[in-house]
């Protein structure tokens, strides 16, 4: 008996850029999207392409990239916003117009300050306005969850009537529990009339730790058949359903489920990998699927079990989900062949010679530094290539720092100021402290210093270290990444970089649209 199939829907690049300080460029979304294509997912929601100038034009780069997944833009319920999506997403392959309002009492009253009839025509005049463009729509009341079920009913009949070809019921505050939530959408299925004229869905927000749980139990329950989520889980608040804990739960328990997705599983620790290093949020060791520790045992127990057997204490393979041991063999004798080549192999592409030039001397340069260069080392060195720009105002010329026992810590840092070299001293509580003070000296930025963050890129004393630092100032937050085997190196490095995101045109605030 053939299984049926759960669409796969990401939205990393929309909701999950929602995270503060996450805001992605447009070559950085292109880098995801083309991972999420690799990785076999069903829809890509793009952006929010009525956001900004720069959020349509990464959502049109993106929809005349990809070809083998459908690229969708979010917008809310009104002709501006839809034809902006139009207009960005009309050159791919496949494409699809996601368009929404809330329909909560609370939504309606507060914020968008409607009647629940004049919610009811702007659905109803948003998804007409889509349709006659797009034969692939996507209709969501914003707050599901918590709106008044008959009032729900009224609207995704009248949407779907109107074309909406998906459904999808939002958990927008994560304020659902499992149950609750798989009965709520096998009632409103059962009442709407024209229920099997669409696709429904699901749009789980992980504020209470049950959004893999109450998508699940809507897939289960509800006869749900498109779960939405993010890789790793990212997203704003608490994050949304994370996209390897779905995939993985469906094929681990293909006997319950009954369902399968047409995800390549393989693809999904170097995607992960990939989002944590352009967004700068860091995968928690202990996280499932993608964590450090995620096939790692410590009990004897444990590990005497998987020595004999390894489906004693593990349901599914680390190679399963993209794990590997796999180090390339490259050092600083090594030509531009060898290193296109792995490069390539590992899924990345850069957009020209110019790029791979600037790449490769970055990788001899820590060829120099340290024996062994693994795949990791690659990512990382291009994540940080991506960070500079033609708008990088500051770049780090030359810093020195010194600390020991008893001794107040002083750093010394040159910047390079839109071509000028500047130079400042400072002491600190520390290394990283005294250098951050020294860069402040130069940029008097004024931003609050929100998240350090240091991780090691591989294991061993030589690895490097890439470290997050996020910045706040005048309501805009901003992340930005270092990687060095010098870990004070890589913190200045995380700090420029951010300095640059905070003073940018490129970047911008992305406007807080939940779903």
């Amino acid at each position: 008996m053939s299984k049926e199939r759960l669409i796969i829907f990401d939205t990393t690049m929309r909701d999950g850029e929602q995270s503060p300080g996450a805001a992605m460029t447009r070559e950085e979304k292109l880098r995801i999207a083309r991972a999420l294509e690799r990785m076999r997912v069903d829809v890509i929601e793009a952006g929010f392409p009525a956001a900004s100038n720069g959020d349509f034009e990464a959502v049109r780069a993106i929809a005349n990239t990809i070809k083998d997944s459908t690229v969708c833009g979010l917008c809310r319920a009104n002709d501006r916003d839809i034809q902006r999506g139009i207009d960005a997403l009309k050159g791919a392959k496949s494409w699809r117009i996601h368009t929404f309002i809330a329909t909560s009492p609370l939504h309606m009253e507060k914020k968008l300050r409607m009647t629940p009839e004049q919610v009811l025509e702007a659905a109803v005049l948003a998804v007409r306005y889509a349709r006659n463009a797009c034969p692939d729509v996507e209709f969501s009341p914003e707050d599901g969850s918590r709106s008044d079920p008959d009032f729900l009913c009224r609207v995704l009949e009248a949407a779907i009537r109107e074309g909406a070809t998906t459904i999808n019921i939002p958990d927008t505050v994560g304020y659902a529990v499992p149950e609750q939530f798989g009965e709520m959408i096998r009632r409103l299925r059962e009442r709407i009339p024209n229920s099997d004229k669409a696709v429904w869905s699901v749009h789980c927000h992980n504020d209470l730790g049950l959004a893999v749980a109450n998508s699940l139990a809507a897939v289960r329950i509800g006869g749900v058949r498109q779960v939405e989520c993010t890789v790793n889980g990212l997203g704003e608040r608490a994050g949304n359903t994370a996209l390897e804990e779905v995939v993985m739960a469906v094929k681990t328990r293909r006997d319950f489920f009954n369902l399968e997705t047409r995800i390549d599983t393989t693809q999904i620790v170097p995607t992960s990998r990939l989002v944590s290093q352009i967004t700068g949020f860091v995968v928690q060791p202990n996280k499932a699927v993608v964590g450090a520790n995620a096939f790692a045992h410590a009990s004897g127990i444990h590990q005497d079990g998987v020595l004999k057997a390894r489906e004693t204490y593990e349901i599914m393979t680390a190679e399963d989900v993209g794990w590997s041991t796999n180090r390339i063999v490259l050092g600083k004798l090594s030509g531009r062949t060898a290193f296109r080549q792995r490069l390539k192999e590992l899924g990345i592409e850069l957009e020209s010679e110019e790029a791979v030039n600037r790449a490769f001397q970055r990788f001899k340069d820590l060829a120099d530094k340290k024996a062994e260069i693994f795949d990791e080392d690659l990512i990382a060195l291009v994540a940080e290539g991506d960070k500079a720009s033609a708008e990088e105002r500051w770049r780090l010329v030359t810093m020195n720092q010194a600390s020991g026992m008893g001794e107040r810590p002083h750093a010394s840092v040159v910047l390079a100021e839109n071509g000028t070299e500047r130079r400042a001293e400072s002491d600190g509580d520390g290394p990283v402290d005294a250098t951050f003070k020294a860069i402040e000296k130069i940029v008097a930025s004024g931003a609050e210093l929100l998240l350090y963050s240091v991780n090691a890129v591989t294991t061993g004393t030589e690895s490097q270290g890439e470290v997050t630092v996020r910045l706040a100032r005048g309501g805009r937050v901003v992340n930005g990444v270092g990687a060095d085997t010098d870990i004070i190196v890589a913190s200045a490095k995380a700090y420029v970089a951010a300095l640059n995101r905070l003073v940018s045109k490129v970047e911008r605030l992305n406007p807080q649209h939940a779903l």
